[in-house]
């Protein structure tokens, strides 16, 4: 009995002032990906639905040059606003832009109902382009306000609970729009049309984004102001700055401080590796979801089964490992045990090649990242200065995945076109190139984030 006390408190254990603050940024976190799980899922079905699976590679380029002056907005509103603001007006906007796309779908012309897939088809390519904005705008400024408040102690002992919160949202979310997909569609004993299950899932997405400024506006009156200075270091720096009057950065300041800083640098890396490894898992994954389909209702309905799995697998990582393996490991440690693992996937992928074990690497491979290696990467980020926190990681979020995803689709094209009796050489390099690069870079920028705990130095002063 005493020992199952013991190892309770190791795992579930929160100090009294911080409670408040991580139940709130759980909450949070809870509906920022609830509402994401839904919509990422969508992206890809209803792309495919609507304009078509070979336009997806098209997709992700066109997405990166749109985004710029998205990214340039957003560093100037940086400046203008508070933290937990930015988090406010982002999720009320893309909640709103979520309802008109709700709407929209059910279009018998413009919308799903319109089996006809056309790259001139709109609406499928603004849908795309909409959820492609939702991580760096909606996600990213999430994180970026939590590690803002958070010190490098409190990342380690309460990420795991804030990771739990979403894990949670991600299977209610999943798990629902699975049951939804399971009784619609045209079948005898269907409940809903495809269409309509689209739309209900959309809306309950934009309703979760919604409801995140009221459980922003409780953290921010509930906790002491004192509990929401994160590291000290860099809070006392910000605040002798406003003093100054040089709070202020251009809007390019961002992606000054990725140029200037290898640290930055570094953690850009970091999103590079998981994204071009997630994008040519990803794009196997779509086929085997298209072979198994016979409309969009079917293709959401398996991507939403692998989407619930994933969240269910880290939660468990989340709850019982991620709080754990940071304290007894160390950040280093860590960081190198992420490439690791996910080389230890791949190479259960290259040896059983099949649909069944594609599915299995690629849930494994995303629920390490979602529970793990999210919180881990994320909190690398607390020793910085805000430029950093907010305006270089917008464009490291935004232009690391997005490069990382158009490297992977020119990947997957060459890769197609190379024949069905390359594709599993080139792969296997591939990946063992990726990795091997993947772990280098952990090592260096851990030794670099423990120095700059241990001496109580300001990454980018």
């Amino acid at each position: 009995m005493l020992a199952i006390k013991k190892l309770f408190k190791t795992l579930f254990d929160v100090e009294p002032h911080e409670r408040l603050k991580v139940f709130f940024l759980s909450l949070t976190f809870f509906l920022v990906i609830g509402a994401y799980t839904i919509t990422r899922e969508l992206k890809s079905s209803i792309f495919m639905g609507i304009v078509g699976r070979e336009y997806v590679p098209w997709a992700k380029v066109i997405t990166m040059l749109l985004l710029v002056p998205l990214i340039l907005f957003y560093s100037k509103l940086v400046d203008s606003v508070k933290r937990y603001q930015l988090l406010i007006w982002y999720s009320t906007a893309f909640g709103i832009a979520g309802l008109f796309f709700a709407y929209f779908l059910g279009d018998p012309s413009i919308g799903i109902p319109n089996h006809n897939t056309s790259p001139y088809r709109l609406l499928g390519w603004l849908f795309y382009f909409f959820i492609e904005a939702y991580s760096p705008f909606v996600v990213s400024v999430f994180w970026a306000f939590a590690n803002s408040i958070t010190s490098p102690e409190g990342a380690r002992k309460n990420y795991g609970f804030v990771v739990s919160g979403s894990k949670l949202g991600g299977m209610f979310s999943a798990g629902f729009a699975w049951y939804l997909f399971g009784i619609s569609g045209t079948h005898p004993e269907a409940v809903f049309s495809d269409v309509l299950a689209h739309q209900i899932i959309l809306s309950i997405s934009s309703c979760m984004l919604l409801c995140i400024p009221l459980v922003l506006t409780l953290l921010i009156y509930c906790v002491p102001n004192k509990y929401l200075h994160g590291y000290e270091a860099a809070y006392q720096l910000e605040h002798q700055k406003k003093e100054d009057h040089e709070t202020k950065t251009s809007m390019f300041g961002g992606i000054e401080m990725l140029i200037r800083y290898p640290y930055v640098l570094g953690i850009f890396l970091l999103v590079f590796f998981y994204e071009l490894i997630n994008v040519v898992l990803g794009y196997l994954r779509l086929g085997v979801a298209e072979a198994n389909a016979t409309n969009i209702a079917d293709v959401s309905k398996l991507l939403f089964e692998m989407m619930f799995k994933t969240h269910a697998i880290g939660l468990v990582i989340s709850t019982l490992g991620t709080r754990a393996l940071f304290e007894r490991l160390g950040t280093t440690v860590c960081l190198m045990l992420v490439p690791l693992l996910n080389g230890f996937f791949l190479l259960y992928l290259m040896i059983e090649t099949t649909p069944d074990v594609l599915v299995n690497a690629f849930v494994l491979f995303k629920a390490v990242h979602y529970a793990f290696s999210w919180p881990l990467r994320e909190s690398l980020y607390i020793p910085t200065v805000k430029e950093i926190k907010f305006k270089a990681r917008s464009w490291i979020d935004a232009f690391g995945s997005k490069i990382a995803r158009t490297s992977g689709s020119a990947f997957n094209v060459l890769a197609a076109a190379a024949g069905t009796q390359l594709i599993l050489p080139i792969h296997s390099f591939f990946f063992a190139v990726v990795i091997a690069a993947w772990f280098i870079v952990s090592l260096l920028l851990g030794k670099k984030f423990e120095t700059a705990i241990q001496n109580n130095q300001v990454i980018g002063r």
